[in-house]
């Protein structure tokens, strides 16, 4: 009865999400059309982006933070309510001092800080007018990170990585909490690389967070599980209204929240190194933003018309939402491989 009970707990946890974010949109919506939070989209420095974007201008931005108040607002709502009346209400509770208070965390941390870049941009406030700098979000996303290791190492004393077909390898305190640095900067950088079509990031997100949510349960870290599942069915509604042609955009204040999740919950459920599998579309866009650089730098050539490479695709006569679409169908694929591959790692090891 214990995985019958708690896929049930799973799935009230995904509706109960997904109402309130579909309550929540028309409200948010509005106040964004009122102050007129828009998209600013500037040619300096990306005139292919810009040329094939420009109609986009002025559409809603900051629709992320559906997505995370939503969260927010269940998790805490479901705790508050199992405290007050307990019995039913108290299984429905997902708070866990060692499964869910840091990815929490981190995710409203990086949630307000994101909000803090799409509002500067709104106001052409920064280099350009376009908010952060590159470095100031990369030192942001250290921030988090630095947080997130620290709890690793001296909260959850981790020194355990996990390597599919091999087996468990002691590596050390410090060494993981490297390895967790390193994670959660690169996704939250590629997911915020990947956050440039409609329905895109938070259709990637979806995939990730559902591999690792099988992950959790299979491995019995049924809070964790209840944590992602309130964030599928707040995507399930954001999707809803950004699929092509948008309502709203993501905004940093919820693609630098996925992406930084993302990677602590892989960290959790010690599938670090399968989340290239969970997540290939996010390797995939930072990789062609990384070889474009250098092959501009060394040799003085682009590789890709545009990057991140979606717009590589897009430039190619790709409509938007076909990139969109076979790069949802990629995830899936990858996504399902490293399902796999977990699996044969659970059945080869025990």
């Amino acid at each position: 009865m214990e995985p019958f009970f708690q896929i049930v707990r799973f799935l009230i946890v995904v509706g109960a999400s997904f109402l309130c974010a579909m309550l929540f949109e028309p409200m948010w919506h509005r106040v964004l059309l009122r102050f007129r939070v828009g998209k600013q989209i500037r040619a300096e420095g990306a005139p292919v982006f810009a040329s094939m974007h420009e109609k986009k201008a002025g559409t809603p931005t900051m629709g992320g933070v559906i997505v995370w108040l939503t969260v927010l607002v269940i998790t805490v709502g479901f705790a508050l309510l199992a405290y007050l009346f307990d019995g039913f209400w108290g299984s429905l509770e997902f708070l866990d001092r060692g499964q869910t208070y840091l990815p929490l965390g981190i995710f409203i941390f990086a949630a307000l800080i994101g909000a803090i870049d799409d509002i500067m941009g709104v106001l052409r406030i920064g280099p350009r007018g376009g908010g952060l700098r590159v470095r100031e979000k990369v030192l942001f996303y250290f921030v988090a990170a630095l947080v997130a290791a620290w709890w690793f190492a001296y909260k959850l004393e981790w020194d355990v990585l996990r390597v599919p077909l091999f087996g468990d390898y002691t590596i050390g305190i410090w060494w993981f909490a490297g390895f967790a640095l390193f994670l959660i900067i690169a996704t939250a950088f590629s997911m915020n690389e990947t956050d440039g079509l409609d329905g895109l990031a938070g259709g990637v997100s979806m995939v990730a967070l559902s591999a690792l949510t099988v992950v959790a349960i299979t491995q019995g870290k049924y809070e964790l599980a209840m944590f992602t599942g309130s964030i599928i069915g707040a995507l399930l509604a954001f999707l809803w209204f950004n699929i092509f042609p948008a309502k709203f955009f993501m905004g940093d204040t919820g693609s630098m929240a996925l992406g930084i999740v993302i990677g602590v919950i892989a960290l959790l459920t010690n599938t670090g190194l399968l989340l290239p599998f969970f997540a290939f579309i996010l390797v995939f866009e930072s990789l062609s933003v990384i070889v474009q650089t250098a092959s501009k730098r060394i040799f003085k050539t682009k590789l890709f018309i545009s990057t991140p490479i979606h717009h590589h695709f897009e430039a190619r006569g790709w409509p938007e939402s076909q990139v969109t679409m076979r790069f949802w169908i990629l995830s899936g694929v990858m996504a399902s491989l490293g399902l796999i591959i977990f699996f044969l790692d659970r059945l080869i090891m025990q």
